[in-house]
């Protein structure tokens, strides 16, 4: 990077007699070097400093380098489901970047609603690596309130030291800036797509200053599915992607390049057992609490239900709608509202009573609500339905749906006429791009109103004789 509008020769962060002389003097015993690409510049802008310089690769590349045969972990650990595309939004620490404060160019805070509202909440997760100098600039107390909207649509934050690597390696897309995070992600083979790509802040001899050229470009007021859904079928997986060509000396070796450089300048002995890297750590497990209200589009044909949930109504939806909304939504109007009322809790939280207790306050409390679902994991629920009773919601084999979810589709297969055989029922919800079945099962009879006497007659069991005149 360089000063706006300065010419190619001025200070490059890090490579500038500004940043390596002391009376024309390196003052540093080592300056490593990722690549010779950058010892090619050090040797055009500062030649003084090429004695101090070593060639010793990325560690941070070689740990997500080992770290993508654990790709399908760390995708579960932030609660992304089979099918779903998970897209990590990324701004590096500057006026021009994606989260940055350039007025009409701050792209990121008025993407976001329409991000949450485009993309189908099942097909589709947000995840966001904001620079660590953006947290420590403005607190971290500040970046969640601005950011509150789209965390209670489902947006993750990601912990900007210790997991954006985890997350880069999940994700399915990268939608970013001219930072080195979405270089990383190119260099990974992952799709990027820049949202903010200023040219002013880098060295047009950079090898970023190319990629920025030539990625693809987010049109921020063009349909953002599409926008999405066409880089990556466009997108072609390659054994090695250019700008990784340019990340590391040598991808894999820089424990022991490392190593080998500290020692010596120490002046001690190497020891002989392999120089190894920290593997990249499980982040724990920690999906997202999802309490915006959701529009729910579902198409019903036989025991097959297909259904979209977002937190708004896209112009071309299709199917018959109903609103779902997690009990903890911040809207107490849209609880009066809703169609069906989730959350998740223990089976044995004595704080709701469990599911049938829950299940049971909820349809008293909310008259509107024909369904009440209390997640008990990440693969089932209970419901009840106003005429059905309590019913059990599992997953069957292969099935990775949110509950929630289902039970909208159970929801719409019930509206529609559907009624649950005693034995259990299966249906089959669609929704990420597969089909997940899924078993109903009864867990109580359903409530039967009670008769009055009039209707069974005097003669029935239980029918009070009249009184005497």
């Amino acid at each position: 990077s360089r000063e706006p509008r300065a010419a190619s020769r001025e200070p490059t962060f890090g490579l500038s007699p500004e940043w390596l002389l002391a009376d024309g003097e390196p003052f540093v015993d080592g300056l490593v070097l990722s690549h010779p690409e950058q010892l090619e510049r050090l040797r055009q802008v500062c030649p003084e400093a090429e004695q101090a310089s070593v060639l010793a690769g990325d560690p941070c590349f070689d740990r997500m380098l080992a770290g993508r045969s654990h790709r399908e972990r760390f995708r579960r650990a932030l609660g992304v489901r089979r099918g779903q595309r998970l897209v990590v939004l990324n701004s590096t620490w500057n006026p021009e970047g994606f989260f940055g404060s350039g007025g009409g160019q701050d792209v990121l805070p008025s993407l976001l609603p329409r991000l949450a509202a485009e993309l189908p909440t099942d097909d589709y997760r947000l995840a966001a690596v904001l620079h660590p100098n953006i947290w420590y600039g403005h607190g971290p107390g500040q970046i969640r309130a601005w950011l509150d909207r789209a965390r209670r649509a489902g947006l993750t934050l990601i912990d900007p030291v210790h997991a954006w690597r985890q997350a880069l390696l999940a994700a399915d897309v990268v939608l970013g800036d001219f930072g080195a995070v979405s270089y990383y992600a190119a260099a990974l083979d992952i799709p990027v797509l820049l949202a903010s790509a200023t040219r002013d802040r880098l060295d047009p001899e950079a090898p970023l200053a190319t990629f920025v050229q030539e990625a693809p470009r987010l049109d921020p007021y063009g349909p953002l599915r599409d926008q999405l859904e066409d880089l990556l079928a466009r997108h072609r997986p390659s054994a090695t992607a250019r700008p990784a060509e340019y990340i590391s000396s040598d991808p894999g070796a820089s424990a022991a390049l490392l190593r080998r450089l500290f020692y010596a300048l120490m002046d001690l002995p190497e020891p002989t057992a392999p120089a190894l890297l920290e593997p990249l750590p499980l982040p724990p497990y920690d999906p997202p609490p999802r309490t915006a209200p959701l529009n729910v589009r579902t198409r019903v044909r036989g025991a097959d239900v297909r259904i979209e949930r977002s937190t708004g109504q896209p112009y071309d939806a299709v199917g018959e709608t109903h609103l779902a909304v997690h009990e903890d939504t911040r809207d107490p109007g849209a609880l009066a509202l809703a169609d069906v009322i989730f959350r998740e809790g223990r089976p044995d939280d004595p704080r709701l009573g469990g599911p049938e207790e829950w299940t049971a306050e909820v349809l008293h409390r909310y008259p509107h609500c024909a369904l009440a679902v209390y997640a008990t994991g990440p693969h089932g629920c209970v419901v009840r339905g106003r005429e059905q009773g309590v019913l059990r919601l599992s997953a069957g084999p292969g099935a990775d749906a949110d509950p929630a979810a289902c039970a909208s589709a159970l929801y719409a297969w019930l509206t529609g006429g559907g009624a649950v055989a005693p034995g259990g029922t299966t249906l089959r919800v669609h929704t990420a791009g597969r089909a997940h079945p899924v078993t109903v099962t009864p867990a109580t009879p359903p409530a039967r109103p009670p008769r009055s006497a009039a209707a069974d007659g005097p003669d029935s069991p239980g029918a009070e004789s009249p009184s005497p005149a």
